[in-house]
């Protein structure tokens, strides 16, 4: 079943911000996976479902605001089937501005059912000084699901050389496989830890990738790219069989270029599949 909600509706938009959700499910048929469900409320989106390698279904997520700020709540949930396999991007960056004393709060809760594959690859977020945002990313596998993902963080904006000076920041990203925890990351940024040296030793841009069923060969292929980008500071580390590829540094460009090349690298080696970069990647 289909329902949605006008974006301009004001029963989506309160004195004090936007309230938006949106749910996806994804559903394998045979020959490809279908978007069977989608219900939205408020201003979050999809375009139609692209299929640029047969049977893997693409998604583009959309903010028609171009920006989250104070008082805005979102709430994305995307639930894989069995044996359903998705690509989830975003057309560009997800700025946080100044909050203006109102946290920005945003959830999103992954659920991959055993069989399924999610890659969940987003543009990176952009944290502009005085906003104040709470961001929680939570994944679920079933069984022998199997996920990519990845997060990157910018602090201000480096490139003009602005410092994220003011604001707070609390991002929780948690991995569990049939309730059991792989990961559980959090970054927060305050009034009292900003201006630690050794927060993020002093850098804007974090990033992480996480792969989902690795081993030594996809950690030595990402040595080997590590090697290749000598001038990037980036390390891999095998945790059972969840890989983690960290970025810190001063560029969201050299993060996702970074990644974007690890991804590449080792989709052939544990999805079996050939690298499909999503044309939205492009523009």
């Amino acid at each position: 079943m289909l329902t949605a909600y006008d974006i301009g509706d004001d029963s989506c938009r309160v004195s004090d911000g936007w309230r938006a959700e949106l749910a996806l499910g994804f559903r394998a048929v045979p020959g490809r996976t279908l978007l069977a469900q989608r219900r939205r409320r408020g201003p979050l989106a999809v375009q139609r479902p692209f299929y640029p390698e047969g049977g893997v279904c693409h998604v583009y997520l959309l903010h028609p605001p171009g920006g989250v700020v104070g008082g805005d709540s979102l709430q994305l949930d995307v639930d894989l089937g069995e044996g359903a396999q998705a690509l989830l991007t975003t057309p560009g960056a997800t700025k946080y501005y100044r909050s203006g004393g109102r946290p920005a709060r945003q959830l999103q809760q992954l659920s991959v059912a055993d069989g399924a594959t999610l890659e969940w690859l987003p543009q990176e977020n952009i944290f502009f000084p005085g906003a104040e945002v709470t961001l929680d990313t939570r994944v679920e596998l079933h069984g022998d699901a199997r996920c990519v993902l990845w997060e990157i963080h910018c602090l201000g904006r480096p490139v003009i050389g602005e410092a994220f000076d003011s604001g707070r920041i609390d991002s929780r990203l948690s991995l569990h496989r049939d309730g059991h925890p792989l990961l559980l990351d959090r970054l927060r940024v305050d009034r009292d830890n900003r201006r630690r040296a050794s927060l993020l030793a002093g850098e804007a841009v974090s990033g992480m990738l996480l792969l989902s069923h690795a081993g030594e060969d996809e950690v030595a292929a990402c040595r080997a790219l590590l090697a290749e980008e000598s001038e990037v500071a980036a390390a891999v580390t095998l945790i059972e069989d969840l890989l983690l590829l960290r970025y810190l540094g001063d560029s969201t460009e050299r993060a996702r270029r970074l990644f974007s090349a690890a991804w590449r690298r080792l989709r052939p080696m544990t999805l079996a599949r050939a690298p499909s970069t999503p044309r939205i990647w492009a523009t």
